[in-house]
């Protein structure tokens, strides 16, 4: 039996709500099909976003949305995308797929959908073919209320009032797609960008995101942190899971054996050692911590549908994918004190997505449901939790993984949120919870679990989904519990 420690005396950090954020690329049907479908659709829309995309993201508690890339926002011109939709240009999306972009959706349509989530904005602005003028017009587009041409101009295409952008990227992976630059070279445009796109509100700052690094590039992390330490708010860190290790050949979304899943998850709890490894040079350079770390691109990565463009990037959805969202979750709790955000890619229809559309037809993915069960978390205290777990041995990669991987909060009520993923696809797990100076009055679970390549599928669509769970035992001060193999599960507890 495997010991589970809970200490809510021990508050560690306030859970940012936007750990749980998502990421809407121009990038195959994400975006057109996936959430917007215009006004005109037979689609049931709210102007023109889709009615039960909107529902669904809002009932899985949706709080911040990065768009509009992605290696798209440093090849977008937002000029392209406001204004008569007969007058906005069609452009290629030579990043993906090399469709015609026709930018019917762009910064008026983006508020008009945060409005609708009730969310936190997080705009990536184009360092690498764009020019700081131009981001500098974008910002005073989107937030000065006053006279001024671009200003103007918003209200001319029928905004008065200007919009609360939350956070701003200054470029995106500036290592890659968004200009193989040199993080040296990159630092110093960032603190140039930072200049001119000012705070025209100073009662509404906007946190100016940095690009951070790719994976383990932590030479990146050391000299743009030089650089943007006194500027930046976060820096941006981006990690995906990729089964295989192989950019080729990533490995199915459905096909696989159990070889492939040891190594998937063991690929995804490389997550930890990341956030480790970056923070710790983060701290070398800026040990006042003045910057923090977000993770504004992660989760799973496969070969697309066999029969979909290769560059829509659409893939299924299984419970392996519950799993690695589940473990991942639990370690950006863990570390709240510095990860401030987090965007799985992506929302609908790209990669790992919460929410898979054919039409008007629409299914919620295992991922989508852990999102939902671990939304208390947001805003929570995260509090002191330990436990015990076997290590899980992946044959492929060499390394092993823990069977457990958990996280506690406290909402300001005192209810205790325990989340816990079991990474074994083949055994439970039975473990015996304390919690430290508390008498149980009550607790409620519920579960998410199945075959580790179980999903769900136009005319299957709740395959997978969450049920209440009983299979505990309440004591009077904590629980136990036997949690099966490949499952996710969360405790509430009152006292």
């Amino acid at each position: 039996m495997e010991k589970y420690l809970i200490n809510p005396n021990e508050k560690i950090a306030t859970i940012n709500k936007n750990i749980y954020g998502h990421f809407s690329e121009h990038l195959g049907r994400c975006i057109y099909g996936g959430i917007f479908v215009g006004k005109d659709s037979k689609i049931e829309n709210k102007n023109g976003m889709r009615c039960d995309v909107v529902n669904a993201l809002k009932e899985m508690g949706l709080p911040v949305l990065r768009w509009p890339g992605g290696c798209f926002a440093d090849e977008y011109h937002w000029k392209d995308g406001i204004g008569p939709l007969s007058e906005r240009k069609k452009i290629i999306n030579t990043n993906w797929g090399g469709v015609v972009e026709d930018n019917s959706f762009g910064t008026h349509e983006y508020f008009e959908l945060c409005e609708q989530l009730g969310c936190d904005t997080y705009i990536n602005g184009n360092v690498g073919s764009g020019s700081v003028r131009e981001m500098s017009e974008w910002v005073e587009y989107m937030t000065f209320d006053g006279i001024s041409p671009m200003a103007e101009l918003r209200q001319k295409n029928g905004r008065k009032e200007p919009w609360r952008l939350n956070y701003l990227g200054i470029g995106n992976e500036s290592w890659g797609c968004g200009g193989n630059m040199d993080p040296e070279y990159y630092g110093c445009l960032f603190k140039q960008y930072n200049v001119f796109c000012r705070d025209y509100d100073k009662s509404k700052h906007i946190n100016r995101i940095a690009t951070g690094p790719n994976v383990d590039d932590y030479h990146w992390t050391k000299e743009v942190m030089d650089k943007v330490k006194h500027h930046a708010y976060a820096i941006s860190l981006h990690y995906y899971t990729i089964p295989t290790g192989k950019w080729e050949h990533k490995g199915s979304a459905t096909d696989f054996d159990e070889t492939e899943y040891n190594s998937t998850i063991c690929k995804a709890y490389r997550m930890e050692e990341l956030i480790n490894n970056h923070i710790t040079m983060m701290n070398s350079v800026n040990p006042q911590q003045w910057v923090q770390l977000i993770v504004d691109e992660w989760g799973t990565w496969y070969d697309v549908e066999p029969g979909t463009n290769p560059g829509f990037l659409y893939q299924q959805n299984t419970m392996r994918d519950a799993i690695v969202a589940g473990l991942t979750l639990n370690i950006f709790n863990k570390h709240a004190d510095r990860v401030k955000m987090a965007n799985i890619a992506q929302a609908v229809n790209v990669l790992q997505s919460v929410i898979l559309t054919d039409s008007d037809k629409m299914v919620k993915t295992p991922t989508y449901y852990v999102f939902k069960m671990y939304k208390e978390h947001q805003n929570n205290t995260l509090i002191g939790s330990y436990i015990t777990t076997p290590s899980i041995n992946s044959k492929q990669d060499e390394k092993s993984f823990p069977q457990l991987i958990e996280s506690a909060s406290m909402d300001d009520n005192g209810v205790i949120y325990a989340t816990i993923t079991n990474t074994s696809y083949q055994n439970a797990s039975e473990i015996k919870c304390q919690i430290a100076d508390t008498a149980v009055k009550s607790i409620t679970a519920e579960i998410l679990t199945g075959q580790y390549n179980q999903y769900n599928d136009f005319g299957n669509e709740d395959s997978v989904k969450t049920e209440k769970f009983d299979d505990f035992t309440k004591c009077d001060d904590g629980f136990t519990a036997v949690i099966p193999p490949c499952s996710v599960v969360k405790f509430v507890i009152e006292k």
